[in-house]
């Protein structure tokens, strides 16, 4: 009995192992596929238009309000530390670096990871599993290109452009907290959060910000097209797209950090 025990959970280790490698194996196929068809002609780019519209201009409000939250919320909490030094001046260049570095990004790509890779997942799964993708094929219209690159391109086209926004609308929060505390001008603090803001952080900000859209745009559409088993299948794509971007946005991030302070002197 024991024997029978162990051997079935052997399969199922030995199953589950081999499962994960063959949808590693697929994402990686599919990920080649994407730069294949990319450069292929017919360009769709009124339905990337139409993405890029869904992506950005629709994650606004939401990017607005966390970017300004977070602006406002890490200077309120990072004043009583730097009073106990008599270093409050420091305040805009401590937030810009934050901010600059490591949070704008972040910040945007979590939140585009919860909003837009889960509509993806969910609009695409729902294609799937209704046909209408096998239904676009016998019509002599590309699926993949159609619906795959021009959301991938979208995402990764306009998450540097929200990455910016965010960082400026979180800066704005810093400047309300700091004016209404130390009555610094406008000027004052935008100059003194620059001080320390060099090249390598911004170019730095905008490669991770590009990745993480890419990486989105990308999970969603894999997890999606290979939707199965009705609706219960799309809402798994969905929240399968939400959890394994954030998962991976949290490793690129190690990986570039990393790879960056080895550029710092």
């Amino acid at each position: 009995m024991d024997t029978n025990h162990k051997m079935k959970g052997l399969k199922f280790i030995t199953r589950k192992i081999a499962g994960f490698f063959i949808d590693l194996n697929n994402a990686f196929q599919f990920t080649l596929r994407f730069f294949r068809e990319v450069f292929k002609p017919p360009y769709e780019f009124k339905e990337i238009i139409r993405q890029c519209y869904q992506v950005g201009y629709k994650s606004l409000f939401l990017i607005t309000l966390t970017g300004f939250i977070t602006g406002l919320v890490f200077t309120k909490q990072s004043r009583p530390s730097l009073s106990e030094f008599g270093a409050t001046s420091w305040l805009p260049s401590l937030v810009a670096i934050a901010i600059i570095r490591a949070l704008a990004p972040l910040v945007t790509a979590l939140i585009a990871a919860g909003k837009v890779g889960s509509n993806i997942g969910a609009e695409l799964g729902s294609m799937k599993v209704t046909e209408q993708i096998d239904a676009m094929e016998v019509s002599a219209v590309n699926p993949f290109k159609f619906l795959v690159v021009s959301r991938v391109l979208a995402t990764t086209l306009m998450m540097p452009m929200l990455m910016c926004y965010t960082g400026l609308v979180g800066m704005l929060g810093s400047f309300l907290n700091v004016h209404m505390n130390e009555q610094t001008s406008f000027i004052s603090f935008f100059q003194a959060a620059f001080n320390n803001i060099s090249f390598l952080d911004i170019f730095s900000s905008l490669i991770k910000s590009i990745v993480y859209g890419f990486t989105i745009g990308v999970v969603g559409c894999y997890k999606g097209f290979h939707a199965s088993n009705g609706t219960e299948g799309v809402g798994k794509a969905a929240n399968a797209s939400v959890v394994l971007s954030m998962f991976l946005i949290f490793i690129e991030e190690i990986l570039i950090v990393q790879i960056t302070n080895s550029f710092r002197v």
